[in-house]
């Protein structure tokens, strides 16, 4: 499958998440790696590659697969997925603002 870039808002109609470390949009990268930004203005990479190799994935187990990683959305400023998995914004943005880089944990 070949690298796609999608960005998207937040598709909620009528809500607008307003705290800071809400996620405004997100870009697919290559190698499990997705660039956000916050509605604060600052932006990252988060380093998705552990899910990967983990052998203890639960719920973020199907992300493993590019297809499924590709389908990430924003849903009232976080980071979802198809089946229910989600990554905090608020734990992110604490990670991204002293590094540009962020290495999840899965």
């Amino acid at each position: 499958m070949p690298n796609q870039t999608t960005t998207q808002e937040n598709p909620a109609a009528g809500v607008t998440p307003a705290a800071p470390w809400r996620i405004h949009a997100v870009s697919v990268l290559p190698d499990y790696r997705l660039a956000v930004t916050f509605r604060d203005g600052s932006c990252g990479v988060i380093d998705c590659s552990s899910v990967q190799t983990t052998d203890r994935p639960g719920i973020f187990g199907p992300l493993a697969d590019p297809e499924f990683f590709h389908a990430v959305r924003i849903e009232l400023g976080v980071l979802t997925w198809p089946n229910g998995a989600d990554l905090d914004p608020a734990w992110i943005h604490e990670n991204i603002s002293t590094e540009k880089t962020w290495s999840v944990p899965f």
